[in-house]
């Protein structure tokens, strides 16, 4: 994670993060320690595999929760919904058809808390690139991975 970028997040974002690093620093960790003490007593420590296994889960419990508190540090809180001129902005939710589907409801948000089967969109997608600045009634055409689309924008909110 580089150390001066800034991650934008929303306020349940955060208490999300703060929420999982709470569970990693408490009851994660000892359940751990407890289980490398069990797997210690069990003797030769080269040849046993629960010994191994909770070191490599350990370390990964470790690189999270610098990664989150790192998160936590840098973050920029997103709030609000549009710009003051209507137009899409971060934290935006949007309502939006393309050439003819159903309309699909989105939030546009930091590439952090991105997951598109939640309705969340990053700001540095394709997509979400094409409609920051956009406004109610506009059509924007962006290339995805699929292929150019068309979308119009039903709502902003």
């Amino acid at each position: 994670m580089n150390n001066d970028q800034e991650y934008y997040l929303t306020p349940e974002g955060i208490a999300s993060l703060r929420e999982e690093l709470e569970e990693l620093k408490g009851p994660r960790r000892a359940e751990l320690a407890q289980r490398l003490r069990a797997a210690i007593q069990q003797g030769d420590l080269s040849e046993n595999a629960d010994y191994t296994a909770t070191k490599e889960e350990q370390a990964f419990v470790e690189g999270r929760i610098q990664e989150i508190e790192t998160l936590l540090r840098q973050a920029v809180v997103i709030e609000g919904n549009q710009s003051s001129d209507g137009a899409i902005a971060l934290g935006s939710r949007v309502t939006i058809q393309e050439d003819g589907g159903p309309p699909e409801k989105y939030q546009l948000v930091g590439h952090t808390e991105a997951d598109p089967s939640k309705g969340r969109i990053s700001n540095e997608s394709p997509i979400g690139k094409a409609l920051i600045g956009k406004r109610k009634g506009d059509q924007v055409h962006t290339q995805t991975p699929g292929g150019t689309i068309t979308l119009t924008i039903l709502e902003v909110e």
